[in-house]
């Protein structure tokens, strides 16, 4: 049996974890954080993913906690509706496709494999080291152990990449915006509704999904010119209140709920684009090595149909896990190199440059309703993502 270290117990984690224990290996999830880490934004599962998830035998239970958001609406300074579209073609999502909350997913996922799957939370890996019997891991809380493999699963900034392919500032690609959410009071009663007030350059957002008693309020912008520590969260709220100081609506009170918000995220719109995802017995998997960033829609789905592919991978290639992680690589690769295509062209809808733009955008909105051709333009916001999503087939192992 193969012992499989994996860092991160988000979604990319658990995933693997599930689909090494179907196969016969012996997988083990370390996670920095003292528990799973709840709360976090809505996450698409689309296409390829849908099938993954459904040979988990989890779909029904994706389904239970889907958001069910229903509409979203644009208004203006003044809280003033310009404009409303349906949840699905905001999201661009079609037929079977499902919009949970992440922290949801990584419940599903982690009460999946909990029985048979080692978990340890609050530790994290501080050296990995060859040996001819397998990688020695030295952790920052436990004894250190030695598995056959180890797998990074642990996103964006993962500690794995680092440790093994050096600093991060290589890999990742800044996509020229930022992003920053966290949960607020719903002050505005909403159900079911996702509120946007567009400014040049920047884009507010707050939504409320399905049995939630509080809301999510989401900022996107163009990156900023003041450095900033990822690691001061201090220092980016104060940022984030400096770029959006100037902006009405109800942004001055989503962002006197920033300072007391529990779970605050920012960080930049980034890609990761690494030449090769493996190296000796360590391997990357999801957001570690292959990013698209939020604007793509579709991180979830590629942790999702990455890491089912890699467990299977390694279960065929019977022991070798370097014809296991080419092959994964091989399967994986042109599926990932989709759906990153995707951010560019969504980023250029999500954040406007100009006052022009945003009444042009308001106008083409309301207008769609009632034009004759409204179903092609709706098909041609779809297609694309529609296409990504299923650009890889999902075989057996």
């Amino acid at each position: 049996m193969t012992n499989v270290l994996i860092s991160g117990a988000s979604v990319a984690g658990p995933t693997l974890a599930f689909w090494l224990r179907e196969h016969g290996f012996h997988p083990t999830v370390v996670e920095r954080a003292p528990s799973l880490r709840e709360g976090g934004y809505k996450i698409d599962i689309r296409g390829a993913a849908l099938d993954v998830v459904g040979r988990m035998g989890l779909l029904e239970d994706v389904r239970r906690h889907s958001t069910d958001m229903q509409v979203a609406r644009f208004v203006d300074v003044n809280g003033r509706q310009r404009a409303t579209m349906s949840a699905q073609l905001f999201g661009g999502r079609e037929g079977d496709d499902v919009e949970i909350m992440r922290g949801d997913l990584a419940e599903i996922l982690h009460e999946a494999t909990k029985g048979d799957v080692e978990y340890i939370f609050d530790d994290s890996i501080t050296a990995l080291e060859e040996r001819p019997d397998g990688v020695r891991v030295t952790f920052e809380n436990g004894p250190a152990r030695t598995f056959d493999l180890v797998v990074g699963a642990d996103g964006l900034h993962s500690n794995v990449r680092a440790l093994t392919f050096g600093e991060e500032s290589r890999f990742i690609h800044d996509l020229g915006h930022h992003i920053s959410i966290f949960t607020v009071p719903n002050h505005l009663g909403l159900d079911r509704t996702e509120m946007m007030h567009p400014a040049p350059g920047r884009s507010v957002g707050m939504y409320s999904t399905r049995q939630s008693t509080d809301a999510k309020a989401m900022f996107l912008f163009t990156s900023p010119a003041d450095p900033y520590d990822r690691r001061d969260v201090t220092q980016q709220k104060k940022l984030l209140a400096k770029i959006f100081a100037d902006l009405g609506w109800d942004v001055p009170r989503l962002l006197d709920s920033m300072w007391d918000a529990p779970d605050f995220y920012f960080d930049s719109m980034s890609q990761v684009r690494m030449d090769r995802w493996s190296s000796g017995r360590v391997v990357l998997v999801g957001d570690a090595a292959y990013g698209p960033s939020p604007a793509s829609g579709q991180g979830t789905s590629l942790s999702l149909v990455g890491a089912y592919v890699l467990a299977g991978s390694l279960a065929a290639a019977a022991g070798d896990h370097a014809a296991g992680f080419a092959a994964y690589e091989n399967d994986m690769r042109p599926f990932v190199e989709e759906n990153q295509k995707l951010a560019a062209s969504n980023l250029k809808g999500m954040v406007l440059k100009s006052a022009g733009q945003i009444r042009f955008q308001m106008g083409m909105l309301r207008l769609m309703p009632h034009l004759p051709g409204k179903d092609r333009m709706i098909k041609r916001v779809t297609e694309p993502i529609r296409k990504a999503a299923t650009a890889i087939t999902i075989r057996d192992y």
